[in-house]
């Protein structure tokens, strides 16, 4: 891929009217108000059953690593996906 052209946000941007905040890392009680968490593997290989192309999704993890590599992935299968980091 040239360049980085993904949607970004910082997280403390995010608000929850935005889209579905999908969070990788399992926080608890969560990183957010109403979140979805997701194993990194089990989103990637049900994709079809856990998500919809009509929806915008808000990709989060601790670390960064597992997030921007599940939005590229997504964002490759068509799906309206943005990561969110920490600063």
């Amino acid at each position: 891929m040239i360049g980085d052209v993904m949607k970004k946000i910082l997280l403390k941007e995010y608000k929850n009217y935005m889209g579905i905040f999908i969070d990788l890392s399992n926080n608890k009680p969560g990183i957010v108000d109403n979140f979805i968490y997701y194993d990194y593997d089990n989103l990637l290989i049900n994709h079809k059953e856990l998500l919809n192309k009509d929806n915008k999704y808000y990709i989060y993890c601790n670390g960064g690593i597992k997030s921007r590599k599940v939005v590229n992935i997504l964002e490759f299968y068509g799906y309206d996906v943005t990561l969110v980091y920490k600063e």
